[in-house]
């Protein structure tokens, strides 16, 4: 099946996404709009110091409320993979990516990072 086109307008939902946690203090350290082949969207995958994804009320409760407070509609906010700084994946891009001085806008795909395959991603941040 063919994956969707990444817009314009999902980069600026996703930076707003982004705005509301560093807002409620919750800021991620890795930011990423990616196609993993377990989807067939794009997910926006957020790793951050401050967010438990294994813990509802502060993993995804915590990005909701931060969302909510932002008034950034319940029907606009994007598919969102809460990944643990913790992940192979995320220590991956980390290792890779973190002394890079500006990571907004790269492109990654066609490549494994720690345990997972991107097929597609563009970066907002990773440090």
């Amino acid at each position: 099946m063919d994956k969707t086109a990444l817009l314009s307008f999902d980069i600026e939902t996703g930076q707003r996404v982004i705005d509301a946690l560093e807002a409620a203090g919750r800021a991620p350290d890795v930011a990423l709009w990616a196609v993993l082949p377990e989807y067939e969207d794009w997910r926006l995958v957020i790793a951050s110091k401050h967010l438990n994804p294994r813990s509802t009320q502060d993993g995804y409760g915590a990005i909701n409320a931060a969302t909510r407070k932002a008034n950034i509609p319940f029907l606009s906010k994007p598919t969102i993979f809460l990944r643990g700084m913790d992940e192979p994946f995320i220590q991956e891009l980390e290792r890779i990516f973190g002394e890079t001085a500006d990571t907004y806008g790269m492109r990654l795909g066609g490549q494994t990072f720690g345990n997972q395959y991107v097929e597609d991603a563009f970066v907002y941040r990773i440090r």
